[in-house]
């Protein structure tokens, strides 16, 4: 019997109240294809029913591929666990998944995204669910918001604390899955899977393990097949006695607005001036700042936003591959891309399963992780993962807890305030004109990061801003190092609302973060 059926076919077989995990990252690995046959059917059948769906990284974007949009309808979908959720600019109208989380339509909860996998492994081994420190004393703890997002997920608690062995964890109850929807580039006729035009792994294989073992539907997406034994054994990432069904779709793409770029899947490598630097500008200066904790040998995570500009700063200095980046998606050096292709990288010495690089995460092997803020308050706590006014601006947490748990040391870059008027000279950086508000708030809105149990593991915390480097201590947020051309009482202080005080020893920092020449790092 051939695996090989139409989406439809795949689609009809997935029962009502089924347990669904999806394996994707936005619109990297993303099996639209066979979303948008389930979303399809329940449109005409009113089934499949009442599902309950895992994402441990998104799935879909707001630029083309809908993902789990597809299947955000009343009635199909009771329950959501995302490690992230579909995320874009204001101008784009909200995804319906996210209308459905804000108006308690759906039971939905952010879970790291490392714990999701986490839940996969121990469900596949039958194991009593997770047990880990991940997440204590921030949202993800049931002190606080248990990773519910809404009232309905509040209603039906996925996490609570434990004692065990003199110590304070968090518990993860198994969630067992009975379908697993996956992505690759090539099946052959058995099933067998292969990646060669993929960005990353993800979780794939660890999801259909997990869906095997309890006698689950395992449902793979590819956009091509192949005779049975034309693949080599050691370029199949999922082998096909995992497989049930095989879905096709010839025009899957391979990441956000990209078709195919044999750069991302490591087929051919660029040049690295083909590279573009980094924009001259006051978010450049920070990034120039942020790579100053920088040294050559060094492993770094990288996360979103500001932070993901350092390898370009790197990469001007004319020093690429000084330093390896390991991305959660799974890719381990190169050029981590920016943009669109965010959680992709050119040029990777290697791509490693996300459950594997999330394990690497949480024990802390890195040794420094570079990550952006939405806000800061007085506790040195950072939200990056709920916006309440503008709920889908931010994607949620994705693997930010998981890898902050137990980082040695994190820079955090952002701006100081929104919306200033901010002038950058090579003489030094003029607030022309103050913000809408500052970021250094008295309370965060989401406790995405605990400066509390960062204070308690002595983790090294640095927030760098236009105005100044401000460093977690025991008597707060320290501005240490100033901007040239910063006031430190009327731009930092008096803008912080005295929230942030001045270190009496505070340094001026150099003037080659401004200019629009290298800068010597490393010299």
């Amino acid at each position: 019997m051939t695996k090989i059926v139409t989406p439809e076919t795949a689609a009809a077989r997935i029962p009502d109240g089924a347990v669904v995990t999806v394996s994707s990252s936005s619109a990297l690995g993303c099996p639209d294809r066979m979303l948008e046959a389930i979303g399809t059917r329940f449109d005409s059948e009113g089934h499949p029913r009442d599902l309950t769906t895992i994402h441990p990284i998104a799935a879909g974007d707001m630029y083309g591929i809908k993902g789990v949009d597809h299947i955000a309808k009343d009635g199909l979908l009771a329950r959501i666990l995302g490690g992230s959720y579909p995320s874009g600019p204001s101008s784009k109208p909200m995804p319906e998944i996210w209308k459905m989380v804000v108006e308690d339509r759906v039971a939905a909860y952010n879970v790291p995204s490392g714990i999701l996998f986490d839940m996969t492994r121990e469900a596949a081994a039958k194991r009593p669910g997770v047990l880990t420190k991940v997440g204590l004393d921030t949202f993800v703890d049931p002190r606080r918001e248990g990773c519910a997002m809404n009232d309905r997920g509040a209603a039906a608690p996925i996490v609570k604390r434990v004692e065990f062995d003199g110590d304070t964890w968090l518990h993860f109850p198994n969630i067992v899955p009975d379908v697993a929807i996956l992505r690759a580039t090539t099946a052959d006729e058995h099933g067998n899977l292969t990646y060669e035009h993929e960005g990353a792994y993800l979780g794939g294989l660890e999801q259909a393990i997990c869906v095997r073992n309890h006698g689950g539907l395992v449902i793979a997406q590819v956009s091509r097949v192949t005779k049975r034994g034309s693949l080599r054994p050691h370029d199949v990432r999922v082998p096909g006695h995992l497989v049930d069904l095989v879905v096709i779709d010839e025009d899957q793409k391979q990441t956000c607005e990209t078709p195919y770029d044999p750069a991302i899947s490591g087929q051919v490598m660029r040049p690295w001036e083909s590279f573009a630097l980094a924009e001259h500008g006051v978010e450049k200066v920070i990034a120039r700042r942020a790579a100053m904790e920088l040294r050559p040998g060094m492993s770094a995570n990288l996360g979103f936003g500001i932070s993901a500009m350092v390898p370009r700063i790197l990469l001007e200095e004319g020093q690429p591959e000084a330093v390896t980046w390991a991305i959660e998606q799974g890719a381990v050096g190169g050029m981590p891309l920016t943009g669109f292709a965010f959680g992709c990288a050119s040029n990777a010495d290697a791509f490693v399963p996300s459950p594997q690089q999330f394990i690497y995460f949480q024990g802390g092997g890195f040794d420094v992780s570079f990550l952006s803020f939405l806000e800061v308050d007085v506790e040195g706590n950072v939200n990056v993962s709920k916006l309440g006014k503008k709920p889908y601006l931010t994607a949620g947490c994705g693997g930010f807890v998981d890898i902050t748990a137990g980082a040695k040391k994190i820079v955090f870059s952002g701006w100081f305030e929104a919306g200033a008027k901010v002038e950058l000279t090579d003489q030094g950086i003029r607030i022309a004109a103050p913000g809408k508000f500052t970021k250094m708030v008295e309370a965060v809105e989401h406790v995405t990061f605990s400066g509390k149990r960062a204070r308690e593991l002595e983790q090294e915390i640095l927030y760098v801003t236009e105005r100044c480097v401000i460093r977690l201590t025991d008597q707060g947020l320290v501005a240490t190092e100033i901007m040239p051309g910063i006031d430190p009482a009327r731009d930092i202080v008096a803008a912080s609302g005295g929230r942030v005080r001045v270190a009496e020893d505070a340094v001026t920092l150099p003037l080659s973060l401004l200019a629009d020449a290298p800068m010597g790092w490393g010299q």
